[in-house]
């Protein structure tokens, strides 16, 4: 049916568009896509889990198991054999997705796209995306296990390759006229890069520094604080930090470039982020230990989760993996629990580079000149002649930004410093932590992380939990990385990291639980510089005081606490408008609006018209306090974050940012609440003429795309949940929980999870989207963790790898 839907909507589909709504091609010959015999039409087919399956390079049979939801449940007799079963059966329901995917992360998607990709091409090469992948590829290749490992996937990828004929081809390729390639491990190796890039390639070094030239420093740290003036860092603020005999590095006397950009790369959603947390047996109503993950991502179909369970005799894992890689990412084996949230630290920093003249073949470092090298990328583009960008490096890394891309010197670039570009084994945390049996165990499966830089959070069966603040973190002085740095100046660079051991972590705190949800992970007494850069300041505050409200916590408490809408931060705003607004001179439909908001007990739900009021009134707020920014159209800035901002509104309502440039007046926030609010005013009366109720269902207007964003027949829209970024149920318009998991540490564990969309990445199969209304609604499906190769009740088909004869 949905093809059918499809095909009346195929002419508003000339133009396809990328995740982030990028122009970037038209459709493919129309004959060829509705043939009959190799078109559209053939993917409207039933999943096929039934008949046995010759696989080339098995070594013995393979046993798959599916449950209901089309989970498989994987069974091997060794680690080879079950990481190419995984391969198979991860392409044979995600193909399309999975290759697409990697086509964005090495900077290729004009291949297939065409010319309307290229500038998004131009940027991935120039972050050095398939550089930093390469880096980690030579570290894999040294160690035996890993490498076959990776290998074998990528074989059981290509298996399923092998077997399609063009009119088996997922519809997307269809779609856009091109055939799937062999799959290599460096395509497994982009794809991890690409989660690198989405969850700690954000920066902000040329926006702070051009905000530092422009304002003044007294200013600039006033706008944008280290620490807020409340202490609920990852780690618990009694930790004692005695054990930690390194120092931070000192602070060189020197000076920082003040250059500008006037423009900059497209960045990661800032909003990128997730909830973990565990109590331990004491705050257990079962006396087990109970963990919760739920990582905020992109809402896309297919989704970026598939969940698998993977066995072998050694070791059985059940949870979320990301298609085009092995191992369970969120998940849990028969031992232990874990679960991720991007730690949001700053491991990409920026230097001035100094060219010796116009061949840019040296640059100055210290007192000499250093050669340059040069990576020229080819950049395919379909229908076009080959695009050639010649990308420098140095010792910093790759120079992004030079005359030819969004510099205006021949003689001065700037060059990244990325700790995603640092060869690591990506592979060996998740299969070490797959097969983990105890604390140590995650410890050692942790020890080598490197990028992205992750909360980690642990649960066992033997009644530990745990979280650690896991990555490669330069020990830097005190402001490093905060602005634009000079490259010239070698103590500038990076002088060393911190020792692994001296990451922040705590194990089996006094209070009883873990927690975290991307905000600072330390109190101020942590001995290294870690700076605000962009922590979450409201869920945090709600997911611990909960944890604080009650003795003892059940299952049902652990999904009340994932779907709880309470908006922290409407809550400590709103009062004080209220208390503060002139509403003397409101007309009776303001004043109408007015009460609604009065009335709102702080929760986002779907029926409600106070959160659309409260969105639309503080995204009116927000821009008239920061016009001074706006006024500065020749260069990149960002704006305070919002914590700062409302602690600005209610404790400095005079200060000079709250007064309107373009007015003779001198306002004060007071004012900005009346002007904010009758704007908001007259959007809801307006949007409500041309929408109907503005209740936050439709206002808000949930959706989950399709990866080609041209293609609505393919997405879903106008989702029945509530809830906002900076509630813990954090769902925004196309943004949200992508995952969500509660794992109780019986033995074997139990298990629930849900995410929005299904396990197919076929349009036309029942299992495309059927996960999203449970998903929306609060619900959650029961994760059917088989303890061996026994097919349960749960069970509705077996299929049969075997060796090819």
């Amino acid at each position: 049916m949905k093809y059918f839907k499809f095909g009346l909507s195929l002419v508003l589909t000339a133009t396809i568009f990328y995740v982030l709504n990028t122009q970037m091609g038209s459709i493919p010959p129309l004959g060829k896509f509705l043939n009959p015999y190799s078109g559209i039409w053939q993917n409207e087919t039933d999943e096929n889990i039934k008949e046995t399956i010759e696989i080339p390079g098995l070594s013995d049979n393979v046993s798959v198991h599916y449950d209901d939801q089309l989970v498989p449940h994987i069974f091997a007799q060794n680690d080879l054999d079950l990481y190419k079963a995984q391969g198979y059966i991860t392409a044979k329901h995600r193909l399309w997705q999975m290759e697409f995917q990697t086509y964005a992360a090495a900077g290729r998607l004009s291949e297939i796209i065409g010319e309307g990709a290229l500038n998004y091409d131009r940027e991935q090469r120039r972050k050095g995306m398939v550089y930093g992948a390469e880096n980690s590829l030579k570290v894999i290749r040294e160690d035996e296990k890993s490498l076959s490992h990776i290998q074998s996937y990528a074989d059981g990828v290509n298996a399923y390759i092998s077997q399609l004929k063009p009119e088996d081809y997922p519809v997307e390729y269809k779609l856009l006229d091109y055939k799937p390639e062999p799959w290599t491990i460096d395509k497994t190796m982009h794809l991890l890069m690409y989660m690198t890039d989405m969850l700690c390639g954000r920066d902000s070094d040329f926006e702070y520094t051009n905000a530092l030239r422009e304002f003044g420093e007294d200013t600039f740290d006033f706008l944008y604080p280290d620490f807020y003036n409340f202490d609920e860092p990852v780690i618990p603020t009694d930790t004692d930090w005695s054990f930690i005999d390194t120092e931070q590095t000192p602070m060189p006397q020197s000076e920082l470039p003040m250059d500008s950009l006037s423009s900059v790369m497209e960045k990661p959603n800032p909003h990128n982020g997730s909830n973990n947390w565990a109590v331990g047996p004491s705050k257990s109503y079962s006396g087990n230990a109970i963990l919760a993950n739920d990582p905020h991502l992109g809402l896309n179909l297919p989704s970026i989760w598939y969940v698998m369970q993977i066995a072998t005799p050694e070791h059985n894992s059940m949870g979320a993996t990301l298609p085009g890689t092995l191992g369970i990412i969120s998940g849990f084996n028969e031992h232990i629990a874990w679960g991720e949230t991007n730690a949001t630290r700053d491991v990409k920093d920026w230097y001035k580079i100094e060219f010796q003249d116009e061949t840019r073949t040296k640059y100055k470092h210290g007192n000499q000149w250093k050669n340059t090298t040069v990576r020229v990328e080819d950049i395919r583009i379909k229908g076009k002649e080959t695009f050639k960008d010649s990308v420098i490096y140095t010792h910093h890394g790759p120079v992004s930004y030079d005359h030819t891309f969004k510099g205006d010197s021949e003689m001065t670039g700037y060059a990244m410093k990325w700790a995603g570009h640092i060869g690591h084994d990506f592979v060996s945390l998740f299969l070490k932590m797959n097969s983990g049996k105890n604390y140590e165990d995650y410890k050692d499966a942790l020890s080598n992380h490197v990028a992205p830089a992750q909360n980690f959070v642990f649960a066992s069966t033997e009644g530990d939990i745990a979280i650690w603040i896991q990555g490669l973190f330069p020990n830097k002085w005190e402001g490093q990385g905060k602005f634009l740095m000079d490259g010239s100046n070698p103590d500038h660079d990076w002088q060393s990291f911190i020792p692994r051991e001296f990451n922040a972590h705590t194990k089996n705190p006094e209070r009883g639980f873990v927690s975290s949800s991307n905000q600072h992970p330390t109190d101020s007494l942590y001995p290294f510089y870690v700076f605000n850069d962009g922590y979450d300041s409201y869920r945090n505050r709600v997911i611990n005081d909960f944890f604080r409200s009650k003795e003892t916590f059940n299952i049902q408490d652990f999904k009340d606490l994932q779907n709880t809408n309470f908006n922290k931060k409407a809550s400590e705003l709103l009062p004080y408008m209220f208390e503060n607004m002139d509403t003397s001179g409101l007309t009776s439909e303001e004043n109408d609006i007015l009460n609604i908001i009065k009335n709102w007990d702080y929760v986002s739900n779907i029926e409600e018209l106070a959160p659309s009021i409260w969105d639309s009134w503080w995204t009116n707020l927000y821009p008239l306090i920061w016009d001074e920014y706006d006024q500065k159209e020749d260069m990149v800035l960002k704006k305070p974050f919002t914590y700062n901002a409302i602690s600005m509104l209610k404790n400095n309502p005079e200060d000079e940012f709250m007064d309107i440039l373009d007015t003779p007046e001198i306002e004060t926030s007071h004012d900005l609440f009346l002007i904010a609010f009758k704007e908001t005013t007259k959007e809801l009366i307006a949007w409500k003429a041309e929408n109907g109720d503005y209740n936050w269902q439709h206002y808000k207007g949930t959706y989950v795309a399709h990866l080609l964003q041209g293609l609505p027949a393919f997405s879903r829209f106008d989702l029945p949940i509530g809830g906002d970024r900076n509630t813990v149920n954090a769902a925004g318009k196309n943004w949200g929980p992508s995952w969500r998991l509660i794992v109780e540490m019986t033995s074997p564990p139990t298990a629930l999870g849900i995410y929005p969309g299904g396990q197919s990445g076929n349009p036309g199969s029942k299992y495309y989207d059927n996960y999203i209304d449970e998903w929306a609604a609060g619900q959650y499906n029961t994760l059917n963790f088989l303890p061996s190769n026994t097919a349960t009740e749960a069970i509705i088909s077996t299929q049969l790898l075997t060796p090819k004869q």
